[in-house]
C-alpha cells in the first residue's frame, strides 16, 4: 500500500476532481479510491462529491498494483536512455500512451510490458505501470518511465514541484504579437464539453513560456517550456492567445490541416535529477520527419 499526502492548493473542488488532478489518475479511478475508503481529509473519510477547502490535508492510500491484464506486445521502441531505475523513450505520433476502454492494444504500455517485463513501477495502477507523465496520442516526443516505486516517487515529486524540464517545439497559426513571453491562464475541464480542457476562472494554475523561432506563410515555429503540466496545456494556451497549434482537431480552427495527422507538437527536451545518482540529466530528441517536412514546405527553417 502506497500512501500519498498532500495539501490542496485550490478552493472548493470536489474530492474526486482534486485527487484525480493531484495523482494524475482518471476521475473514475479517483472516485473508486474514495468509495473504497482509501481517501481522507484529516481524519475524516471522504465522499467523492465532498467539496475540499484550500489548505486541507488529503491522504490517499493507493492499493498495491494487481497483475496487469494487458498483453505485452513486441512493438519497436526508440529508447533514448535506460538504466535499472528509469528509461526515456521517444514516442511516435499516433501512439497512445496507456490502455483505455476500446483501446487495449498497440499502446506504449503494451510495448513497455514486453521490453521491461516486471520492471515497472506499479504506483499508477494496472493500466499505467511506470507512467509518470504523458503526452497526447498525436503529440510526439520524449517520455520518462519509472522502473520501481522509489524512482517513481522521487521523479513525481520533481514534476509536482515544477523542477522537471520539459521543452516542446510546435508550429502554430499566425505570428504572436510578442516574439517571446509567458502565458499564465488557469486550466480546467470545459464546463460543457467535458472531454476538452479550457481556460476557466478558478481552474488550476498553468504557466507556459514561448519563443518564436521563425515565421512564414501564415505559420510560426515556436519553442515552448512548461512550468506546469496541465492536460492539453500547450494546445489550450496557444489557442487562448489566438495561435492554435497547426493540425489541432480540437482547439484549432474548423478547417483542419489533415496531412499532419493531428497537432504539430513535439516534446523535444526532458531534464530531471536522477533518483539514484542525484545528478541532473537532460535529453534532446531531433524533430520527427512529419515536423521537419512541414517546416520545409512552409520555409520555416
Amino acid at each position: 500500500m502506497n500512501v500519498v499526502t498532500f495539501v490542496y492548493e485550490g478552493d472548493g473542488d470536489r474530492a474526486d476532481v482534486v485527487i484525480s488532478a493531484e495523482l494524475g489518475i482518471t476521475r473514475s479511478n479517483a472516485a473508486k479510491l474514495i468509495e473504497d475508503g482509501n481517501a481522507k481529509k484529516g481524519e475524516a473519510q471522504l465522499k467523492k462529491n465532498t467539496k475540499i477547502e484550500k489548505g486541507a490535508v488529503i491522504t490517499v492510500s493507493m492499493p498495491d498494483a494487481v497483475p496487469l491484464d494487458v498483453a505485452a506486445e513486441n512493438i519497436p521502441l526508440e529508447i533514448i536512455y535506460e538504466d535499472s531505475d528509469l528509461l526515456v523513450v521517444n514516442k511516435p505520433k499516433g501512439m497512445v500512451v496507456h490502455p483505455a476502454p476500446g483501446n487495449y492494444n498497440g499502446t506504449l504500455v503494451n510495448a513497455l510490458m514486453y521490453h521491461c517485463g516486471d520492471s515497472l513501477s506499479g504506483i499508477n495502477g494496472v493500466m499505467r505501470p511506470g507512467i509518470l507523465h504523458r503526452i497526447d496520442k498525436n503529440t510526439s516526443g520524449l517520455l520518462m518511465v519509472a522502473k520501481n516505486d522509489v524512482s517513481h516517487n522521487f521523479l513525481a515529486e520533481q514534476i509536482k514541484e515544477h523542477s522537471f524540464t520539459r521543452v516542446y517545439h510546435a508550429v502554430v497559426y499566425g505570428t504572436p504579437k510578442n516574439q517571446e513571453g509567458y502565458i499564465e491562464a488557469p486550466i480546467d475541464r470545459h464546463p460543457v464539453k467535458r472531454k476538452q480542457m479550457a481556460i476557466v476562472a478558478g481552474g488550476r494554475e498553468a504557466k507556459t513560456y514561448y519563443k518564436v523561432l521563425s515565421s512564414n506563410n501564415g505559420f510560426s515555429h515556436i519553442e515552448l517550456k512548461l512550468f506546469t503540466g496541465r492536460t492539453h496545456q500547450i494546445r489550450v494556451h496557444m489557442a487562448h492567445i489566438g495561435h492554435a497549434v497547426a493540425g489541432d482537431e480540437v482547439y484549432g480552427p474548423k478547417k483542419v490541416i489533415t496531412k499532419l495527422g493531428g497537432q504539430c507538437l513535439h516534446a523535444k527536451k526532458l531534464g530531471f535529477v536522477h533518483p539514484a545518482t542525484k545528478e541532473y540529466m537532460e535529453f534532446d530528441s531531433k524533430l520527427p520527419d512529419y515536423f521537419e517536412n512541414f517546416l520545409k514546405a512552409n520555409e520555416l527553417e
